[in-house]
């Protein structure tokens, strides 16, 4: 896994060249997104949550468990107050199956401990998908790549830098 700083450079350095809005908060190391929302002082339905899923196509299993073709993987960005759809995300791509990706798979693809993974992809093997739901928000807030720091930014730039593929993906919590 790369170096969580590193991310965390990265993400502060593409911010600045694309001139965004945005500030970076230094607070205790959490990742679980109804704590960290406290300790920043934010509304969870702000906050951006971050969640690597691994899409299948073709036959669910072949025989001696081998796979017809290899999966594909999605960072799915919800608001806070959500939880993702993986149903909506296999029909996205016309895929067989879904599911959250395993730990060290997510691990792998972000550079980031799971819960620090920010909504901006550095790996191409990663496409980033968001949810219309995050545009409610005039400001967003994430952590950075790094359980202790978070950054809060204009949603416009978000979603401007973030290039994201805008599709429902997310189930609000109660519905």
């Amino acid at each position: 896994m790369t170096d969580p700083s590193s991310i965390h450079e990265q993400l502060k350095d593409l911010l600045t060249r694309e001139g965004a809005d945005f500030r970076v908060v230094e607070h205790e190391a959490e990742g679980r997104t109804e704590l960290i929302a406290k300790i920043r002082g934010n509304r969870t339905e702000q906050a951006v949550k971050s969640i690597v899923v691994m899409i299948r196509f073709g036959t669910p299993a072949l025989a001696g468990g081998a796979r017809e073709n290899e999966p594909r993987y999605a960072l799915a960005n919800v608001p806070g107050d959500c939880r993702v759809d993986l149903k909506a995300i296999r029909d996205l791509f016309g895929g067989t199956q879904s599911a959250f990706a395993p730990r060290e798979k997510a691990e792998e693809l972000t550079g980031c401990v799971i819960g620090s993974i920010p909504p901006f992809s550095f790996n191409d093997q990663l496409e980033v998908l968001a949810d219309p739901l995050i545009q409610e928000n005039e400001e967003v807030v994430f952590n950075a790549g790094r359980l202790d720091r978070s950054i809060f930014m204009k949603c416009a730039d978000f979603f401007r830098v973030a290039k994201p593929r805008v599709a429902k993906i997310a189930i609000r919590a109660g519905s």
